[in-house]
């Protein structure tokens, strides 16, 4: 099975880190938080993972090269240019519009396939949220998950209907204003039909450019809310946030290395 991983951004909220360091290589106990999706993805039979890469591209594709060390195969597409100097300028094309340069160039999605962003931690049961996708036969799905009310303004809010159809969308709503506690994620399950809805060569994105014209043109669209830990590196302070959550044992697909001599604790 395929899947993509969004790896172009430049992590401007995460600076000074992101200067020399892409997002989804930040490190986690020593490994890239990359790493641990792609983990994730094989674990769940996805062992065909295409990367779009843009800001330090080569960070990314010298540290995982075509995926063998990692037991999947990995492509990557490079938004930008080469100067006459041979160096890499990048320019990313918006999430949606990355998928859509790798369909132009060659017809790589050919069935239901899962986007990741790669700057989180997650352990999300896919395989559990394609079964769902394929049952509602939807061109698409975005998984959510709940927070308190009271959280709500930092995200982006998802409204569905009792089907889990999606209605709207509320980017950072007030707490009184919010229509919804479910929140975007940033995963989401495809079928190819997506690309009827996305131009070609043009800078687009899927939150605020493709989902709206979903929405509008009553594609079955879906959203579905589960129970699971997702850790969003957005900034500086949650990065500290993911440190604490790795090592208080709450993602399930992460390893402690060295042992642990007291509560929290770990020597190694």
């Amino acid at each position: 099975m395929k899947a993509m991983i969004l790896a172009a951004g430049k992590g401007t909220r995460v600076r000074p880190i992101t200067y020399t360091i892409p997002k989804p290589m930040i490190p986690i106990l020593q490994k890239p938080v990359m790493e641990f999706l792609v983990d994730l993805l094989r674990q769940n039979g996805f062992d065909q993972i295409m990367v779009n890469v843009s800001h330090l591209a080569n960070e990314i594709e010298n540290y995982f090269r075509d995926g063998q060390r990692f037991g999947v195969q990995i492509g990557y597409s490079f938004e930008g240019k080469i100067t006459a100097d041979g160096e890499l300028v990048g320019k990313a094309l918006g999430s949606a519009g990355g998928m859509k340069r790798i369909q132009d160039f060659y017809p790589f999605f050919d069935d239901t396939f899962v986007v990741l962003c790669g700057d989180a931690l997650i352990d999300l049961d896919i395989s559990e949220a394609v079964a769902w996708h394929r049952k509602k036969g939807a061109v698409a799905t975005v998984i959510l998950k709940p927070v308190p009310k009271e959280e709500v303004s930092s995200y982006g809010v998802v409204v569905t209907d009792d089907d889990g159809r999606i209605k709207a969308f509320q980017e950072k709503p007030g707490v009184d204003e919010a229509l919804s506690n479910n929140i975007n994620t940033g995963i989401y399950i495809f079928e190819p039909e997506v690309f009827d809805y996305i131009p070609s060569a043009t800078e687009f994105d899927i939150g605020g450019d493709l989902f709206p014209k979903l929405v509008e043109m009553g594609a079955p669209f879906y959203g579905l809310s589960m129970d699971f830990q997702w850790v969003d590196i957005g900034r500086v302070p949650d990065y500290w946030q993911a440190i604490r959550t790795v090592l208080r044992g709450e993602v399930r697909n992460v390893d402690i290395p060295g042992r642990e001599v007291a509560p929290g604790i770990y020597t190694g």
